[in-house]
C-alpha cells in the first residue's frame, strides 16, 4: 500500500524524466551514429591527447645517447615480426643479423631511438600513411614493433648495467610510442577551445546523479519505507 500518493507520484515522474533522458543519452543523434557518451569520451580523449604530447621532451634525452655504440639481443614473437623489425632497424642505419625470430642488432643507439620517435611524432599526428610508407606495412604495426623491439633491447641493456640507456628506452616506450599507438586517429584539442562542453557535462553529470537520487527517495517514502534510527 502506499503511504504518501503526492511523494510517489513526485518519485514516479523523476524517475520517468530520468529514464527519458537516459534513453536519450544512448540515441545516435550525433555525425557517424555516435551517442552522446560516444561523442562525449571523444571530447575527453581530444583534451587528454593534447596534454600528452611529450615526444619533443623525451627526444632530448634520446639524442644524449647520439654516437653512442650499442649491440643486443631482439626476440621478436615470430618470424615475421622478426623481418618488420629488421626493416625498421634497417632504416634507421641499424646493423641487423637475424635467424628466425632472433635479431642480433648493432646500432648508434641514439640514432635509433631518433628513428622510433620520429615514427611515433608521426602516428601522433595521425599521419599513418606516411609511416605505412616508409615500412610496406601499417603505422600502428610499426609502432607495436618498436614497442616490442625496444622491451627486448631495454633487457638486454639491463643485463649489461647500461641502466641509462635502458631508462631512456622505457621513456620512449611509455611517453612517446605507447601514446601515439593508443591516441591514433584522435584529433587533439586543447581544453580552452572545449571549456565549455567539459563544463556542462560536468554539471549535467551532477544533475543527472541527484535526480536520480531524488527519485528514488520520494518513491520510497512514498512507498513508506524509511531509515530509522
Amino acid at each position: 500500500m502506499i503511504h504518501d500518493k503526492k511523494e510517489f507520484g513526485i518519485g514516479v515522474a523523476l524517475l520517468s524524466v530520468f529514464f527519458v533522458a537516459l534513453t536519450a543519452i544512448f540515441m545516435p543523434v550525433f555525425e557517424g551514429g555516435k551517442n552522446t557518451l560516444d561523442y562525449m569520451d571523444g571530447v575527453f580523449n581530444s583534451i587528454s591527447k593534447y596534454s600528452a604530447y611529450y615526444i619533443p621532451d623525451v627526444a632530448k634525452k634520446a639524442r644524449k645517447h647520439n654516437g653512442a655504440q650499442v649491440t643486443v639481443a631482439v626476440m621478436a614473437a615470430d618470424d615475421a615480426q622478426a623481418a618488420r623489425i629488421e626493416t625498421l632497424f634497417t632504416a634507421a642505419g641499424a646493423t641487423v643479423a637475424r635467424e628466425g625470430a632472433k635479431l642480433s642488432v648493432t646500432t648508434d643507439l641514439g640514432r635509433l631511438l631518433g628513428a622510433a620517435l620520429a615514427d611515433a611524432d608521426l602516428m601522433y599526428k595521425n599521419a599513418g600513411d606516411t609511416v605505412a610508407g616508409k615500412y610496406g606495412f601499417d603505422g600502428r604495426r610499426a609502432l607495436f614493433d618498436w614497442h616490442r623491439a625496444l622491451t627486448a633491447m631495454t633487457k638486454d641493456l639491463n643485463k649489461q648495467e647500461n641502466f641509462a640507456a635502458a631508462k631512456t628506452l622505457r621513456d620512449v616506450q611509455t611517453k612517446a610510442l605507447e601514446p601515439a599507438y593508443n591516441y591514433y586517429g584522435v584529433e587533439a584539442v586543447p581544453m580552452a577551445k572545449m571549456l565549455w562542453i567539459a563544463l556542462l557535462a560536468l554539471a549535467g553529470y551532477v544533475l543527472y546523479t541527484i535526480w536520480y537520487g531524488f527519485g528514488i527517495l520520494f518513491l520510497f517514502e512514498g512507498w513508506g519505507l524509511r531509515l530509522e534510527h
